[in-house]
């Protein structure tokens, strides 16, 4: 009691007087000198510690440097004061929900704390402290420090006595300081190159694994999902830790995390418990975590992985055959390798479906299918064989648009097209006119647009139309075989049937009714081949769009049918002169024109796709036939060549050509942009999404589209004007186009800086020679009245010098004279003075000499 009431005196100062904020932090700062007692010292800590939140800027001005002094000193002494001084000057350097003036403060304090390299280096000792509160209350001060000034602290670490085995042990403390561990880990290695390095070989990687596993696995809380971000963090753009983490086991660990077995061989199937399981939030964002480190080994240079097959298997199995929420399929397709693709038409996948009311607990185990089979049913109908298509939701869509990219992948090799389109002919030697095969691709282009409009067939042929305009891209050979191709007549399905793919089928229930695909047993006419039936489609896809009455969502639905038919044409039609002449033989000049005669109030991209559908027909319709050149020329001149290159400049102007890019091609419905759209539309779903074309077409578009513009103008007799450019050609001469644009701008805009610039030197250069003028002429009047001055000056010297000579002729003369008159005197006897004749001698010697 008696200490306490000395230390309240002494606080409290004379009796009667006032005390402020400013005395009362001024005398605790002066009880943290060292010649101080501890239990003083303690005390005064504690005591700033609660003043330090209402007095931030007093505190740190009077006891900072105190405080400082005691965290070096006394922490290894007396955890209590270490810890109660960690604390407070965690309190001044905190810049975290406070108002502007704290937040400088609080950077202020931090800059005052790493002035010097002692307080970060002790701070890291005592992460290895035995005090539990100690260790705790540096981990809180080292985090709000790297959060402030993360640079200058990762450099002291660097050069820390205790290295990083203080921080690493960490991440084997109680759960409490395994969780600020990890944060100073996360803190210490981003944006840095070297501290990820020293960590690693230091065993990083091994113990936050082991915290992973001893909180549960992928079912743990966010301290997993921390541990997993560091992971992430300590092998991304880090080279030398990706072959590290490859030489370790730890890559099997990331497959044995998910329950798949790493050791998989092809023929194996895989277990059901990878296949099937609960998933929550937080299970799905750490298993993201995981799949990018797969991703991140299966991209990286080095050494073979020994893993590499397994990791395959996982991702293509996890996003084809099994229940995981549909954000990592879609995150398991994206990260797969391009050289992956070949391996799906042999790899056997077993698909599951959910039952319906079961809220995802009960699951029907389907037939096997290969993985390419597995890949386009998805494409086609949507996951788990279409249910939930019709909503169109986000995540779903975007599933279906990213295995577009891995069947884009599979096409890498001509081969695989033209055996793809093979087998879609006829059957050759039936003798009677012979179909061709319906496979689920072709029998999404042929589908029939019913009335109304089935929003799953409608994303059924978008995708359908993609797939196959993928495999007719760059290869006139594939084209020629697509020409051949003769679908059979369809009776239309049922809109489930329809939506249903061709592939699952419950494999402990009875095969479902044989849906007829048949061709009718009516009379019919010669069949028909695929393009011509998709010049009809797309004529009765107009005729349904023209219907009165129409509701706006059954109008956007039908334009998204005509742009999918109009883009595909475009791209078949392209250096094809043959299929050029079928399309317009089937009646395709007729539809096409009579929708530019008529075009759309609302939308731009349909009037301004059949434009460029039809300029393409003009420019490669090159073989003779019913319909030539010169037949279009009056055509196109009736139309008007202006308003074809004006309906196709909006289109390129239109959101959804605009919005579209490599990655990403599913757009918010309503696509949102300059273009009017019916006010009465509104999305059906909430979160709804819709895709019109995907970046293969929209690049196909832009590099094109000048050629065609061009061509519209053309002399019927005239060469083709891209008969050498295909492929890649014409994209290469677009981006030369796009270049030569921006070199003319830079061009123009150095001509206008030069212009500038010389009208400033000439302006200058007159400046400064009237300037020189007008000190030419100061000069020269300077001179001149100097030259007159010494003019002057010369004459009256001359003068003067006369005078002296007239006067020393003078002088001569008087002195003869008088030297005459002595001699004289002399000779009569006159008296001459012994003065007079010393004058006279000494006039003498003066003459003399």
């Amino acid at each position: 009691m008696e200490f306490f009431q000395q230390t309240y005196t002494a606080l409290r100062g004379p009796t009667g007087v006032q005390q402020t904020p400013d005395d009362t932090i001024t005398r605790l700062s002066d009880r943290l000198s060292p010649s101080t007692l501890l239990s003083d010292r303690r005390a005064a800590v504690l005591s700033l510690k609660g003043l330090a939140r209402d007095h931030k800027g007093l505190v740190g001005v009077h006891a900072l440097l105190g405080l400082l002094g005691i965290i070096q000193n006394d922490a290894d002494v007396d955890a209590d004061i270490g810890r109660a001084a960690i604390e407070t000057v965690a309190i001044l350097c905190d810049t975290l929900d406070t108002s502007y003036a704290q937040r400088d403060l609080g950077l202020e304090h931090t800059d005052k704390l790493l002035e010097d390299e002692k307080t970060t280096h002790k701070l890291f000792a005592l992460l290895g402290d035995r005090d539990y509160l100690l260790r705790y209350s540096a981990c809180v001060l080292l985090i709000s420090i790297l959060q402030n000034r993360p640079q200058k602290v990762q450099a002291y670490f660097l050069k820390a006595p205790v290295g990083p085995a203080t921080v690493i042990a960490l991440l084997e403390d109680n759960k409490e300081i395994v969780g600020r561990g990890i944060t100073v880990l996360a803190a210490l290695i981003r944006q840095s190159t070297e501290i990820p390095k020293v960590l690693a070989f230091d065993g990083v990687f091994e113990k936050l694994f082991a915290v992973v596993t001893r909180e549960g696995g992928l079912e743990g809380q966010s301290v997993v999902a921390d541990a997993l971000k560091c992971v992430d963090t300590l092998l991304r753009f880090n080279p030398s830790n990706q072959s590290y983490f490859r030489e370790t086991d730890l890559p099997s660990l990331l497959c044995t995390l998910l329950f798949f077995n790493p050791n998989v061989q092809p023929d194996e199937s895989v277990p059901q418990e990878f296949a099937l399981q609960f998933w929550n939030d937080d299970k799905a964002t750490n298993a993201g975590l995981i799949l990018e480190a797969i991703g991140l080994l299966l991209g990286s240079k080095g050494a073979g992985l020994r893993e590499g097959y397994a990791f395959t298997r996982l991702l293509i199995e996890m996003a084809l055959a099994s229940n995981a929420p549909t954000r990592l399929k879609v995150k398991c397709l994206r990260l797969l390798p391009p050289a992956a693709a070949p391996l799906l038409p042999d790899l056997i996948l077993t698909p599951y479906m959910p039952v319906p009311e079961t809220n995802g607990e009960e699951w029907d185990r389907l037939e096997a299918a290969t993985g390419i089979d597995a890949l386009l049913e998805l494409i086609m109908h949507g996951e788990y064989n279409g249910q939930g298509a019709v909503r169109r939701q986000k995540e779903s869509v975007d599933l279906r648009a990213t295995a577009v990219g891995v069947f884009e992948h599979f096409l890498r090799d001509d081969h695989v097209k033209e055996a793809i389109i093979t087998g879609m002919l006829p059957p050759e030697n039936t003798g009677a006119p012979a179909h061709s095969p319906v496979t689920p691709l072709l029998f999404g282009l042929v589908i029939p647009p019913d009335t109304p409009l089935d929003r799953a067939n409608t994303s059924s042929v978008q995708f359908a139309v993609i797939l196959f305009a993928h495999l007719l891209r760059h290869s006139p050979h594939c084209k020629a075989l697509a020409r051949q191709i003769v679908p059979p007549p369809l009776t239309p399905l049922p809109a489930q049937s329809q939506a249903g793919g061709a592939f699952f089928v419950p494999a402990d229930g009875g095969t479902p009714p044989a849906t007829d695909l048949s061709p009718k047993d009516d009379a019919e006419d010669d069949p028909q081949s695929l393009l011509a039936t998709l010049t009809e489609h797309l004529s009765l896809a107009f005729l349904q769009r023209s219907r009165a009455g129409l509701a706006p969502r059954e109008t956007r639905e039908a334009d998204r049918v005509i742009c999918a038919y109009l883009s595909l044409l475009a791209q078949w039609l392209w250096e094809d002169p043959r299929a050029v002449r079928e399309f317009l033989e089937a009646g395709g000049l007729g539809v096409l024109v009579d929708q530019l005669n008529q075009p759309s109030e609302i939308d731009v991209v349909v009037p301004g796709l059949c434009a460029f559908l039809l300029g393409v027909c003009y420019e490669f319709n090159r073989e003779p036939g019913e319909v030539t050149r010169a037949t279009m020329y009056p055509i196109l001149t009736r139309l008007g060549a202006d308003v074809l290159v004006g309906r196709m400049n909006r289109v390129r102007e239109d959101e959804r050509i605009k919005a579209v890019g490599p990655d990403s091609w599913v757009l918010p419905c309503p696509t949102p942009g300059p273009q009017a759209l019916d006010p009465a539309f509104t999305p059906m779903y909430d979160g709804e999404t819709e895709i019109w074309f995907d970046w293969a077409f929209v690049d196909f578009w832009k590099a094109n589209i000048y050629t065609i513009q061009r061509g519209i103008v053309a002399d019927p007799d005239s060469a083709a004007s891209s008969t050498a450019q295909s492929g890649e050609e014409s994209v290469l001469v677009g981006s030369l186009r796009e270049v030569i644009a921006k070199q003319a701008t830079e061009i123009e805009s150095l001509r206008y800086k030069l212009k500038e610039l010389t009208a400033n030197s000439v302006a200058a250069a007159a400046a400064a020679a009237a300037t020189a003028t007008q000190s030419a002429t100061k000069s020269d009047q300077e001179r001149t009245a100097l030259e007159t001055s010494l003019q002057a000056e010369r004459t009256k010297r001359a003068e003067v010098e006369k005078e002296q000579e007239d006067l020393l002729v003078l002088l001569d003369e008087l002195s003869g004279k008088r030297a005459k008159d002595k001699q004289r005197m002399k000779e009569q006897g006159l008296e001459v003075s012994e003065d007079e004749d010393d004058d006279g001698e000494g006039d003498e010697e003066e003459e003399e000499e």
